[in-house]
């Protein structure tokens, strides 16, 4: 693609209001800034699209909003049938530009004859599965960039099962996009003409309501709360999103009276103010909330991202400081009190099952087992574990109670096929009451599991690589340990080589080379001697590589040295 070209493209279509082609004359003497807008479109996968605001063809905004919503129309209609009645539900979260962009998006369905269904206001994504799945659309259109800075944006797709979108479905919109003149292409209508004629439909409080009956169901433990309702405090902040009205709705109704938000973080605001990145992964952004806990003597802190899919804890140590709890841990100590609490109320399943990612403590596994469950891994995204869930219980080989993955993402129930972290945030309360009643916090229960299975440790490293450069970067270090895999790592030998790109194992003593099950994924895998495991793969929505080490002590002394000894390694491989 000529950006230059497509750039003047650009400046000249009458699509373009004045202000956006006043954004584009002042960049005309930056040829460099040109390119990065110009040198080919965001790149359409099974996450939907993701990127920075600005005009331009590689970056979010009304245009390529529009374009995308056209290519999806147009493979919803060749579904043919009652496709287009069955319709797509759109959502969006508290971004700047989301609600312009999901009602952009409704109106180019209506134009092609295909009911949507736009939320009258911002709300979880997990009520968005909820949603598609509810009304038996048969797609759905999220506006969200979670946990991302203020800067970007997104547009996640769901199909009917409401996961997000399989691989052929984003290949086939990838493929109409490419047909598709981006100002030509699209069809709309007008906004309040669709409302009139019914192709767009309002929807709020009703199917709030019914997201919220299956939130509650989820409950294991009704005595939980209850039981240490009068002196159990939880200080919660929703990072100014969409987790400030259902999340607090959720807790009280499950028997919460000390529930303490973050009032600043309470405002709805697409600037996140309060916090650099708005992101439960990061401590810093916890600042606010952990001034409030002091000051009200609590132990308990909830934090979920803009969107409320994911959702972090930290609590209140014997020295009063208050630590982070990572989502590995999280997820185990929640694995292990879900189970044991359907043990304990008779509400096991008969074949119990946890499923995690490939880049998830192994830990979660000695937890599941303990118990009788199975415990199954997918490649990273939830859409693999929602597609894991549905084959395991539709071939009746087990009942998934659980899944999740390291980047702060639970999944609960059968009501959605996404992270949610409405319900996690309710699971998660009444795990730390329950812990509460018997005189422990959730990092005593942590600790325990730790004496109980081992000394399991996990780090996830992000070398960012911004820019065309990055990209260029990200593809020759993935080449690079592909073709010349390491033999040893730290000093450490390694054992095993896989590549989930082709589902290879290799003997790295012997050269044998087998297969595994997973393929498809561009992700490598190193076994280490130590029983350390490596795993490096490029992030599906941001310019880095991401490097997970997965690994175990005999104490927490070995396994915080193993973390620092690979923290090392990892720290030589960014250009």
């Amino acid at each position: 693609m000529d950006f230059r070209q497509e750039y003047e493209k650009w400046l000249s279509s009458p699509s373009l209001s004045a202000a956006e082609k006043a954004e584009l004359e002042a960049i005309r003497s930056d040829p460099k800034e040109i390119e990065s807008r110009f040198y080919g479109p965001l790149e359409f996968g099974t996450a939907g699209l993701r990127g920075t605001m600005c005009v331009g063809l590689h970056h979010m905004n009304i245009h390529v909003v529009r374009h995308a919503t056209q290519a999806f129309a147009e493979v919803i209609l060749a579904e043919g049938g009652d496709a287009a009645k069955r319709g797509v539900a759109v959502c969006f979260d508290c971004r700047n530009n989301s609600p312009q962009f999901a009602r952009e998006a409704a109106c180019v369905m209506a134009a092609n004859g295909i009911h949507a269904r736009l939320f009258d206001a911002l709300r979880p994504t997990p009520e968005l599965s909820f949603a598609v799945r509810e009304y038996g659309c048969i797609a759905g259109i999220n506006v969200t960039a979670s946990h991302n800075p203020k800067e970007y944006n997104g547009y996640k797709v769901y199909w009917e099962d409401g996961a997000q979108l399989p691989p052929h479905h984003a290949e086939a919109i990838a493929k109409k996009m490419e047909e598709l003149d981006i100002f030509t292409g699209p069809k709309t209508m007008d906004y309040d003409a669709a409302v009139a004629q019914g192709l767009i439909e309002i929807i709020g409080e009703d199917t709030d309501r019914r997201f919220m009956e299956h939130v509650m169901a989820q409950v294991v433990d009704a005595n939980a709360i209850p039981a240490v309702a009068d002196t159990f405090k939880v200080v919660y902040t929703p990072f100014h999103g969409c987790g400030h009205k259902l999340v607090p709705e959720a807790l009280k109704r499950a028997g919460i009276k000390h529930l303490i938000p973050v009032p600043e973080q309470m405002v709805i605001d697409g600037n996140f103010p309060t916090v650099v990145s708005p992101n439960p992964e990061n401590p810093e952004g916890f600042a606010l909330a952990v001034e409030l806990a002091k000051q009200n003597d609590v132990d308990f802190i909830l934090g979920t991202d803009p969107d409320s899919d994911r959702v972090g804890i930290m609590i209140r140590d014997k020295n009063g400081e208050y630590q982070v709890v990572t989502g590995n841990q999280t997820g185990v100590v929640l694995l292990d009190y879900l189970l044991g609490a359907m043990q304990r109320s008779g509400k096991l399943p008969e074949k119990p099952v946890a499923l995690k990612t490939i880049v998830t403590t192994e830990m979660a596994k000695a937890v599941a087992e303990s118990y009788g469950a199975a415990c199954y891994d997918t490649f990273t995204g939830f859409k693999f574990l929602a597609e894991k869930k549905d084959k395991l219980e539709g071939a009746g080989e087990g009942k998934v109670v659980f899944s999740y993955e390291e980047s702060y993402g639970y999944m609960l129930g059968d009501f959605v096929r996404d992270k949610d972290a409405v319900t996690a945030s309710l699971a998660l309360t009444e795990m730390a009451a329950y812990y509460a009643s018997k005189g422990m916090t959730v990092l005593d229960a942590l600790n325990a599991l730790y004496e109980k299975h081992g000394y399991y440790g996990e780090k996830t490293h992000n070398l960012v690589m911004p820019g065309l450069d990055g990209l260029k970067d990200m593809a020759k270090l993935m080449a690079s340990l592909r073709q010349t895999p390491p033999r040893e790592i730290a000093g450490v030998t390694v054992r095993q080589f896989k590549d989930y790109q082709d589902g290879s194992v290799v003997d790295c003593a012997t050269g044998e080379t087998s297969a595994m099950e997973l393929s498809g994924s561009n992700v490598l895998r190193f076994e280490l001697a130590d029983g350390t495991s490596i795993i490096v793969r490029p992030s599906g929505t941001e310019p880095k590589i991401k490097v997970y080490v997965l690994t175990k002590g005999k104490d927490a002394a070995e396994r915080d040295a193993n973390l620092a000894k690979y923290a090392s390694w990892v720290a030589e491989l960014k250009p």
